[in-house]
């Protein structure tokens, strides 16, 4: 592999993390900042509307959406979102980002067709797996950091209880009545990737194919 071609696949790698708020470990195999944020106390009306993110969660199995995602860096990508509780994600990203993003068998699968490489994590160590949960939890495993109202619009911050480095994940509905329409993952570095969709389509059934992720056969000059 070329120096050139090392760099590129570092910046993909990098920006697979960004993507899924993946941490970067420490020496000592912990997440960097995995200390908890400062104590998030909901009152009774937060507690109110936490009881109904959950409620809407967990009757959203399935949706479809146009994306729009904002990266780290500022780059805008565009494409095709699927998701399909529990634990299934398509990203289809629209030319000429060479991207593809499948969640599946517990795993979150990256692949960049301009460098023909595949990395993936398990989809548990991800904030994504929060959203992608059979069921939809606001306590437990998961901690709520921080709940938002702005006009129309209700915000939710969630990190896993036991490894809050791993990334933050922010849901944004609009309100009255509830509807997931952005979310954001902040990383360990402080990265935030931000997705917002539009052309929603919630229920619905997809084909099991398109959750799934087959490896593109390494190319083969031919001779002559």
């Amino acid at each position: 592999m070329t120096r050139h071609m090392r760099c590129m696949l570092s910046r993909r790698i990098a920006l697979f993390g960004s993507l899924v708020g993946l941490a970067a470990p420490t020496a000592s195999g912990r997440s960097a900042h995995a200390q908890p944020q400062a104590g998030f106390r909901p009152t009774a009306q937060d507690r109110t509307d936490l009881a109904r993110v959950e409620v809407y969660l967990n009757g959203l199995r399935t949706l479809k959406a146009q994306f729009l995602q904002v990266a780290p860096d500022g780059g805008l990508s565009r494409g095709t979102a699927w998701l399909e509780r529990p634990g299934h994600m398509r990203f289809q990203y629209d030319p000429p980002a060479p991207f593809l993003l499948v969640a599946n068998h517990g795993l979150l699968m990256f692949h960049d067709s301009s460098l023909r490489q595949t990395s993936n994590i398990p989809l548990n160590r991800t904030p994504l797996g929060m959203l992608l949960a059979d069921r939809a939890t606001l306590s437990g495993d998961v901690t709520v950091t921080g709940l938002q109202r702005l006009p129309g619009q209700l915000q939710v911050s969630l990190v896993r209880t036991d490894n809050p480095g791993e990334g933050t994940l922010t849901l944004i509905f609009a309100d009255n009545p509830l509807a997931l329409r952005q979310w954001t993952v902040l990383d360990a570095q402080r990265k935030e990737t931000r997705v917002t969709l539009h052309g929603v389509d919630i229920g619905g059934r997809f084909d099991a194919k398109l959750f799934q992720f087959v490896e593109p056969a390494p190319f083969q000059g031919g001779g002559g």
